[in-house]
């Protein structure tokens, strides 16, 4: 793991010592990401590991990591990826921060880090969906959209329990 943190992360205060957050695919730990996932968050219960990593693989992925003894190989601690043409949309998710690792600031610098990453620059249009995270994202400049009427979903809520299943 001989990759570089990202570059300062402008809207994002310092991370505290010891944590440092990686664009780098291969510091993610997978089977962490998809445990998360798959049994933690309420967007993605019981997705199957093969789709996290299909996820994962065709993303813009970035990692909080917790080096927690100097010299030691750091940890993963967080997550979020950006689905993106890579040229006018971004589409911000799975973002998560480990519970011992929260109030710590990882989760501006992960929202920060994505925004700055150098494939996601100058696009038109970030969107996100939270049940909860408002207050952070805004500090970011998501608003609510101004014309919800124009937004449309297709949704199957079910889909990882039926592929689970069978």
């Amino acid at each position: 793991m001989n990759a570089a943190p990202l570059g300062p992360l402008s809207s994002a205060p310092p991370l505290p010592p010891g944590y440092l957050v990686s664009a780098d695919p291969a510091w993610l730990d997978l089977p962490l990401i998809h445990a998360y996932l798959a049994r933690e968050s309420y967007w993605a219960p019981s997705i199957p590991p093969e789709t996290v990593r299909r996820s994962i693989a065709n993303s813009v992925c970035l990692g909080a990591y917790h080096q927690s003894m100097p010299g030691g190989p750091p940890r993963q601690v967080g997550f979020a990826r950006v689905i993106s043409d890579r040229a006018t949309f971004a589409y911000l998710c799975d973002v998560f921060v480990l519970p011992d690792h929260r109030g710590k600031g990882l989760s501006k610098a992960l929202v920060a880090a994505a925004l700055g990453h150098p494939e996601l620059l100058g696009l038109r249009r970030w969107m996100l969906v939270t049940k909860d995270a408002q207050s952070l994202y805004a500090r970011f400049g998501f608003v609510k959209p101004v014309e919800p009427d124009r937004y449309m979903e297709r949704v199957d809520r079910d889909i990882y329990r039926r592929q689970n299943q069978a």
